[in-house]
């Protein structure tokens, strides 16, 4: 199925713009722009082509607006594990609960799906050089893929707030990388700043092209639950760009008969980061931003998304809702995951997992329904969280007596 066309069209206004535009607002009314795709050939072409391709984000370039395929950059992206949590479920009173694991990703996190879409887009237009500002992820995944596709890379920081594993992915792929002395929200205007004013192609979600990358989530989950939709998927916001993504997969699968129904999306957020759970608990039309965003959970800790609009209205649009939890929820969450299904998210990876057991127990989650959790990136990630928590390894000296005696006893 390959599109007739797709152009950029303002998500507010409705304006469109030409695909090949460098353009990341709307120049009418300064909204964000989105992907819209009209198309061609039957669905069931569709699957037969689908079948033939493994699972991974561009199993689906059909419904991607990438014109050019010899200049994919690609480091094996997506194909993630959606693992169901049979003893996680049964812990809360849920017979369904599933962890789509998307630190399984080349550079540990979800950020790759966009990137892999993003940084094709930016040779496709001819960029020398890509751009973004980042709490960690997107500047590990964006320097990966730039070193891939041999271009420069620059990225901007909050000094001191960016956890130690993913700013050395950031550095051994070569980027160029630049603490500022603020937080991720000053550093995301001056990067649009800069790549307004010189020939920089933007990269943070503020650009659709990688949202398109992202909303391949919802396509797998589809193609790993046997072509059926959950009744709910969870997802850690920040910068709010991979909930109305992965809305907008969904969307995509409904529009052109391949779903039967659509989820409800659920954004989950840290009490000291939580501007867009705090305007759909209100239920505000305007959002109050955060000034100082505090969370542990450093990938979310942002507070003025500029994608808020866009998860709202996914949210809104899909009879969601949205979840505030603590620090130490998160953490609680972290545990939990680790001990009881194997899988090791960062802390805002496993948001979602505390937003999960937090409305199960008020009773906003229902027994029998299925929902997948999205656990955003890998614990390496953020490794001083977890032995800040936990006891050091116990030392004895080499011999058996020894380790016989700090084991638990066999009768």
């Amino acid at each position: 199925m390959k599109p007739l066309s797709y152009s950029l069209v303002c998500s507010e206004c409705d304006s469109v713009y030409q695909p090949d535009e460098v353009i990341y607002r709307c120049r009418v009314c300064g909204g964000l722009l989105t992907i819209k795709y009209e198309y061609e050939e039957e669905t069931l072409n569709l699957l037969r082509v689908w079948r033939k391709r493994p699972l991974s984000v561009w199993r689906y370039a059909e419904l991607l607006p990438i014109s050019d395929e010899s200049k994919i950059v690609s480091l094996g992206e997506g194909g993630t594990a959606l693992n169901r949590c049979v003893r996680l479920a049964g812990e809360i009173g849920l017979k369904h609960v599933y962890v789509k694991n998307e630190g399984e990703n080349p550079t540990g996190s979800f950020k790759d799906r966009g990137m892999t879409v993003g940084v094709t887009k930016a040779l496709e237009l001819g960029m020398k050089s890509v751009a973004c500002a980042s709490t960690g992820n997107t500047s590990a995944s964006l320097a990966a893929y730039a070193a891939r596709a041999g271009l420069e890379c620059i990225v901007l920081i909050p000094s001191g707030k960016v956890a130690f594993g993913k700013l050395i992915q950031a550095i051994i792929h070569g980027a160029k990388v630049v603490q500022i002395k603020g937080n991720f929200d000053e550093a995301l205007k001056i990067v649009g700043e800069l790549c307004l004013t010189h020939p920089i192609y933007l990269l943070n979600s503020i650009n659709p092209y990688r949202l398109e990358g992202q909303k391949t989530i919802a396509f797998e989950i589809w193609d790993q639950l046997g072509r059926k939709v959950p009744d709910k998927v969870i997802v850690p916001v920040g910068n709010a760009g991979n909930i109305s993504a992965i809305w907008k997969g969904f969307k995509e699968l409904y529009a052109i008969g391949l779903a039967d129904k659509l989820p409800e999306m659920i954004g989950v957020q840290s009490e000291g980061a939580a501007p867009i759970a705090n305007l759909i608990k209100k239920e505000l039309n305007e959002i109050e931003f955060v000034e100082k965003p505090e969370t542990v959970a450093t990938a979310i800790r942002i507070g003025s998304p500029v994608n808020w609009k866009k998860a709202a209205k996914a949210i809104r649009e899909s009879g969601g809702t949205a979840e505030t939890v603590s620090d130490d929820e998160i953490l609680e969450a972290q545990k939990i995951l680790a001990r009881r299904e194997g899988i090791f998210a960062e802390p805002a990876g496993a948001a979602s997992t505390a937003g999960l057991i937090k409305l199960t127990r008020i009773g906003m989650i229902n027994r029998d329904e299925l929902v997948v959790c999205i656990a955003t990136g890998h614990g390496l990630k953020d490794p001083e969280i977890i032995l800040k928590q936990f006891p050091k390894p116990i030392e004895i000296e080499a011999n058996i007596e020894a380790l016989m005696k700090i084991l638990p006893s066999n009768g």
